[in-house]
């Protein structure tokens, strides 16, 4: 199940965790494991107790355990099951219901008998909910306990929903919801305003009663919580941290969840490791921001005292090894993001020639582009290159309802002001604030409302795009079809994404193509969109020549930098520079101040962007480099032919 087994667990792991490929890797394995539970059930004609939980997490499993019903007739005829959580108050009907959740990932597809299914109650009056958990209590109890128990994990650490605080014995009952976890959900819910503040759980002390406990966490995002959970001291503010005290939990893990594990993480603390470039760069990098020392001042006995003996014995002196890395960095840092003409380019992140080179900026939302790499956008125009930008989405679910009225309010005026006949608009502008004001959380717009909030970030993005210096036959508005369902929720990519990717790419046969590499996006539409480029440029390499030349480089936006030991390439930013980048941003009126989906970072954009540029060239001086203003980063991509 190509369970990953590259280091054996450590003394800083205070629990079994299994590492898996990836989540489908993961979740099929898990899914067997409760399908083997339910039939071995059967055999003994017993029911098979299982505590099940929501969220994005445990849908593979669900999926499987669907296909395993549908295609080799697993049967859920004896399986009863008790769900982890519901908000409170929630209608069962809404789309932001466990109960709505659980029917369309897994019990309107199996045969399972509605009477065997639990889920906490969010319809409950107040008065009414003590008595209904321990009625849920009882139930379980009754049923000999959970023989199996499946979490998935919140960042503040809850379990279900038990909220920092939670006490270890805790049972089923009424909780108030964390400010992060209420975040997390805005989301969905079309605005954290909207989003319960409590909610019913199983308790901690119900969770551990089950046989065996699952805990699964798939991406990088979940990795600084998994690593508490897993290595830290038990504590009340991390509740997962009790689950080190149970015989029976085992953590299934991807692998980007489970990267800050020390064993991942510093490999060198834990046992000896084979010393690859990338590992080098790593640990010297690691070492010397630990000990807050410059590169080139780290000593052998740095090495010896923090874990890196080994190194420092294999590939020493320790002094040739700190040069090496030195020079490996400083040759990251270029002020040429499209290569240097006439110069030696093998020490140089890109290549010298063509001198002049046909560029594509791809932005997922139609102000990436600025946000993530204004300033390399803004040099390699002013350098010549032949740039072009392509907003994949129209960004249209991130506009304010009241914006959205004051565009059509100004050309109602402007039409009237002109003496244009403008009726068919007042009627049309009337209908859309009628809508607006009984509209609901979440609730999709109108596909009017859905244009103009279309066209004002089209605007947007078209003004930030000029002060960059292109034409407009040089910005390109691609409205992947993916992305236009109007919802939050996205539909499937299909093959017009990525032919529409294809004719872009064909006409203009790019030498360089930027792209958002930044996986953990909490909406999730950055690698969504990434994916689209690498199949596109994936097909167009195995036909076209230019493809194979093309190289891919991917920024970050305003949530995460890369890592300094990733960076390859550091394009530094002046302070005029930085500044022309903050007023590109700026032309992005509707994302100013507070935008729609901000994420749970209060600063604006343009400050998360500068913030972002000065830290990463902050950690080049640190170690020992030259110091700027700002940076811009970049990771190549490396394609397998």
């Amino acid at each position: 199940m190509a369970r990953l087994n590259l280091l054996e667990e450590t003394r800083f792991e205070k629990l079994p965790v299994s590492v898996f490929e990836n989540p489908k890797i993961a979740s099929i394995n898990v899914a067997h494991r409760i399908a083997e539970l339910i039939k071995s059930k059967q055999a003994n004609n017993t029911p098979a107790v299982l505590g099940l939980a929501t969220g994005v997490t445990p849908i593979a499993v669900y999926a499987e355990l669907v296909r395993l019903h549908k295609e080799e007739g697993l049967s859920f005829k004896n399986v009863i099951t008790f769900n982890l959580d519901e908000y409170y108050p929630m209608a069962p009907t809404s789309a932001q219901s466990y109960v709505t959740f659980m029917n369309e990932n897994l019990f309107n597809h199996i045969d399972i008998d509605r009477k065997n299914v639990h889920i906490p109650d969010g319809t409950l009056a107040l008065e009414d909910i003590p008595a209904f958990c321990l009625e849920y209590e009882k139930k379980i109890g009754d049923l000999g306990g959970l023989d199996i128990q499946i979490l998935g994990i919140g960042r503040t650490g809850h379990i279900g929903f038990n909220e920092p605080g939670s006490a270890p014995n805790s049972g089923t009952r009424l909780v108030t919801l964390d400010d992060l976890t209420r975040r997390d959900a805005a989301r969905d819910f079309g605005g954290k305003s909207f989003v319960p503040t409590k909610a019913i759980t199983m308790g901690i002390g119900t969770i551990f009663k089950a046989r065996e406990i699952i805990l699964m966490a798939w991406s990088r995002k979940k990795a600084s919580i998994i690593k508490k959970a897993v290595e830290g001291e038990i504590s009340g503010e991390v509740p997962a941290t009790y689950l080190q005290l149970s015989d029976h939990v085992e953590f299934i893990l991807d692998v980007p969840a489970a990267s800050e594990l020390t064993r991942f993480d510093t490999p060198w603390l834990v046992k000896d490791c084979v010393w690859t470039d990338a590992l080098i760069r790593k640990a010297v990098i690691w070492l010397a921001n630990t000990l807050k020392k410059p590169i080139l001042k780290l000593t052998e006995d740095d090495y010896n005292n923090n874990g890196m003996a080994q190194l420092a014995t294999e590939k020493g002196p320790v002094y040739n090894i700190n040069i090496h890395i030195f020079n490996k960095l400083q040759h990251t840092i270029t002020g040429w993001p499209g290569g240097k003409p006439n110069a030696d380019d093998s020490q140089r992140p890109e290549r010298a020639e063509p001198a002049r080179k046909r560029v594509i900026i791809f932005s997922p939302h139609p102000d990436d582009d600025v946000i993530s790499m204004g300033g390399t956008f803004l040099r390699l125009v002013d350098q010549k290159h032949d740039v072009h930008v392509a907003y994949q989405t129209s960004g249209n679910t991130a506009v304010w309802d009241d914006d959205a009225l004051r565009f059509v309010e100004f050309n109602v005026d402007f039409t009237e002001k002109m003496g244009i006949d403008n009726s068919h608009l007042k009627e049309l502008y009337n209908k859309m604030r009628a809508f607006i004001e009984q509209k609901k959380p979440n609730q999709v717009d109108t596909p009017e409302i859905q244009t103009v909030k279309g066209l004002i970030r089209k605007g947007e993005a078209i003004a930030g795009a000029r002060y960059c210096g292109l034409e407009d036959d040089h910005i390109h508005f691609q409205a992947l079809p993916f992305y236009e369902s109007g919802k939050v929720q996205k539909n499937p990519v299909t093959d017009a994404d990525i032919e529409l990717t294809i004719e872009l790419l064909q006409k203009v046969k790019p030498h360089q193509v930027y792209a958002a590499g930044d996986f953990e996006d909490p909406h999730g539409t950055h690698i969504v969109c990434f994916n689209i480029i690498l199949e596109a440029l994936k097909r167009l390499r195995k036909t076209e020549a230019w493809a194979q030349d093309c190289w891919l480089w991917m920024y970050r936006g305003a949530w995460h930098e890369f890592e300094t030991y990733e960076i390859e390439m550091a394009v530094p930013i002046s302070p005029q520079e930085l500044e022309r980048k903050r007023n590109a941003i700026f032309k992005h009126q509707s994302q100013k101040d507070k935008a729609v989906f901000p994420g749970d970072d209060s600063r604006e954009f343009w400050q998360r962007a500068e913030d972002r540029n000065r830290d990463t060239a902050k950690a080049y001086d640190e170690l020992g480099l030259a110091e700027y203003e700002a940076m811009e980063a970049f990771v190549r991509w490396k394609f397998e032919d």
